[in-house]
C-alpha cells in the first residue's frame, strides 16, 4: 500500500470527491466535495488530500484540512474525510491513513490535530482523546477529539 498526496495522481480526483460526497455529504452537496478537493490540488498548505493506492488501485483517501467542523473554527488543523473503500476494510488501512496526516502534520510544523465523529470507540484506539462534543452544522451532534503531536 502506498499513500501520497492526490497532487501526484490528478486522476483521481472525480473517484474521490464521489467517495467523500456519498460517505459525508448530502444530496446536494457533491460540488461542495469537489471544491475542497480542488482545491487541496492548487498547491497551498491546507487543504490536502492524500491517497491510499494498492498496485495502482484507489484504495482510500483522507484530509488535512484548516477547518472539517464550522462550530468549531478556533480548532486548527483537521484530519478530515477518512475513507477506505468496502474491499480494503479491517486491513489497517484507517490507521495508516490516520499516521500517515499525523507525520505529515508534524513536518508542516504543526503541534496538535483535531478531528470529530459521530461515533466513539474507534479513534481512541489509535490514540485520539475525546475533548467534548459539538454540532455539525446545522444541529447534528458530533463528538471532538484532539491529538499532540
Amino acid at each position: 500500500m502506498k499513500i501520497i498526496n492526490l497532487s501526484e495522481r490528478p486522476e483521481f480526483q472525480d473517484a474521490v470527491t464521489d467517495w467523500l460526497w456519498r460517505a459525508f455529504g448530502s444530496e446536494n452537496s457533491r460540488e461542495f466535495f469537489a471544491s475542497v478537493v480542488r482545491s487541496s490540488l492548487s498547491g497551498a498548505d491546507l487543504p490536502q488530500t492524500f491517497i491510499a493506492l494498492d498496485e495502482g488501485r484507489l484504495a482510500g483517501t483522507v484530509g488535512l484540512w484548516r477547518c472539517d467542523l464550522i462550530s468549531r473554527q478556533d480548532l486548527t488543523p483537521w484530519l478530515a474525510a477518512l475513507y477506505v473503500d468496502n474491499h480494503f476494510r479491517s486491513r489497517g488501512l484507517g490507521q495508516q491513513l490516520q499516521q500517515f496526516v499525523l507525520e505529515q502534520s508534524r513536518r508542516s510544523g504543526f503541534g496538535e490535530l483535531y478531528l470529530y465523529a459521530d461515533f466513539t470507540g474507534y479513534y481512541e484506539r489509535f490514540g485520539w482523546k475525546y475533548i467534548g462534543d459539538a454540532l455539525d452544522y446545522p444541529d447534528k451532534p458530533v463528538h471532538l477529539f484532539h491529538q499532540l503531536l
